[in-house]
């Protein structure tokens, strides 16, 4: 791809880097936005530099904050004997937006993957692990995808809790195997987190 600019060529090679975002995508957005009034590209590089610098993880759950304690585990009317395993912030997004879970969130941060090079120590399990040890949790319930990747995952950090009294369960196969949780359509990912199994019954299966 030729370009007349290197200026031009520098904006898609970056906008490119995106995911899903091709060169060809990447210049038709740059190419829109260099058609747009000049405050509005300044809106947005400002919003990504802002949210970049000032962003925040929760301290209790690794969810994306503009406070160290997000809102979910700030709200009183959360139970927080329960807590609900996620690979991100996307899958939060997605339960949430069922209305069906009324608990707290752990966001790991990923999922074991050897081939990947992503171990246990990678994501945010011995936070997770220290938590169950407390005492104050009741329940987890793993609604990690329904990957290879997502189950070896679901199976290590049972291994660590086992010994601990607190219950585990699995979101219903109501998700196709091999399927990501952020597509499931919100009244399939609801009855699957109302529904949900003993852990214990999804390795017999």
């Amino acid at each position: 791809m030729e370009f007349s600019s290197k200026l031009l060529e520098n904006a898609v090679n970056e906008m490119s880097q995106l995911p899903g975002i091709g060169k060809r995508t990447a210049l038709r957005l740059v190419l829109h936005m260099l058609r747009q009034p000049k405050e509005h590209t300044n809106a947005l590089t400002e919003a990504l530099s802002t949210m970049r610098h000032q962003v925040k993880f929760c301290k209790s759950c690794n969810n994306i904050s503009d406070v160290e304690l997000c809102e979910i585990c700030s709200n009183p009317n959360r139970n927080e004997e329960i807590i609900c395993v996620v690979e991100d912030i996307r899958d939060v997004m997605a339960i949430e937006n069922t209305s069906s879970f009324k608990g707290l969130y752990h966001v790991l941060g990923g999922k074991i993957s050897p081939m990947d090079g992503i171990g246990p120590h990678d994501l945010n399990i011995e936070t997770l692990v220290n938590k169950v040890k407390e005492g104050k949790v009741k329940e987890l319930i793993f609604a990690l995808s329904s990957t290879m990747e997502g189950d070896t995952t679901n199976f290590y950090i049972y291994r660590q809790i086992q010994d601990y009294n607190v219950f585990t369960s699995t979101i219903a196969r109501g998700i196709s195997v091999g399927d990501e949780l952020e597509y499931a359509d919100e009244i399939t990912l609801g009855r699957s987190i109302v529904n949900r199994i003993p852990f214990e019954n999804s390795l017999k299966i």
